[in-house]
């Protein structure tokens, strides 16, 4: 591709990922540029002209073979927005989607009035995008820990937490068990947790650039895809101090059976609607 400017690079970037079945073909394009570049997206709408040397050039054709191939743009680029942040990402967490700022949303509007002492623990934490966006935007004095199964995927947490330059503990274990001799029951304000909630025979339907590349075990909710929520729910109750909330992402078909495990005469259960209108988090108070 001698002689390209960025204007035609995105072109027929496009065009070449949109012919490979890619989503969203040109912001593909936009952000794999940008990253070539070292810049952000507005940089190649003020610099359309600028003809790209043989090591960009080859360097962009590599990343675009590879989109094409499925795998997902954040781990090409290694970076993630999220809240209004950028997270480090690779194969071993799974990539933070929009939706789940809604419980970071949430979580905040509960610390923001929590009457006594805020502890916060983020369970299946992956990259750390929920609990590090906690700490960072949470009350001062907010005290969060987070939790995950997989050490590779605290490692990345842990590297979050410094980029960010916010203090989180991190526990490695299975849901809430690493808390044990750590903090005293009945005292943690907020949980919040983005557990797997792919229902096991689903995992094959996903999108190939999530199936074929993003942690299984970060994926895979067992037979019904709550299997994880309802070991949680019991551990949470234990816990969280009174009024406190437990935050559930789900899947939008997921709602009645997960309202179902709030039982009423120990939770108030709610439910919240992403963007698109469909149901996405559960929110359970302890009433008692």
């Amino acid at each position: 591709m001698p002689g390209l400017t960025v204007r035609d690079s995105l072109i027929q970037a496009a065009r070449y990922l949109k012919e490979k079945g890619a989503f969203s073909p040109r912001l593909d394009a936009e952000v794999l540029l940008a990253h070539v570049l070292g810049r952000d997206r507005v940089y190649l709408y003020r610099e359309a002209d600028l003809v790209l040397n043989t090591d960009r050039q080859r360097r962009y054709r590599t990343l675009l073979e590879r989109r094409a191939g499925g795998e997902p743009v954040a781990y090409l680029t290694g970076l993630k927005e999220f809240m209004g942040l950028d997270f480090e990402v690779g194969p071993h967490v799974l990539i933070p989607r929009p939706e789940t700022e809604l419980m970071v949303e949430k979580a905040l509007e509960v610390l923001s009035s929590w009457p006594g002492r805020r502890v916060v623990v983020d369970v299946g934490t992956g990259s750390g995008a929920v609990a590090v966006s906690l700490s960072r935007l949470a009350p001062p004095g907010t005290r969060v820990h987070a939790i995950d199964i997989s050490e590779n995927a605290l490692d990345i947490a842990r590297a979050n937490a410094a980029r960010h330059n916010v203090p989180v503990l991190f526990h490695a274990g299975d849901l809430m068990t690493p808390l044990q001799g750590m903090l005293s029951p009945g005292t943690v304000a907020v949980i919040t947790a983005n557990l797997p909630y792919i229902p096991s025979g689903a995992m094959s339907c996903l999108p190939r650039d999530v199936c074929g590349y993003e942690p299984a075990l970060a994926l895979d909710g067992g037979a019904d895809g709550l299997e994880l929520y309802r070991r949680l729910v019991p551990q949470a109750y234990t816990w969280l101090a009174s009024s406190g909330c437990l935050f559930m992402e789900i899947g939008p078909d997921q709602a009645e059976q997960a309202l179902a495990m709030l039982g009423p005469h120990r939770w108030r259960p709610s439910l919240y609607r992403d963007l698109a209108g469909r149901p996405r988090l559960i929110c359970g108070v302890k009433t008692s």
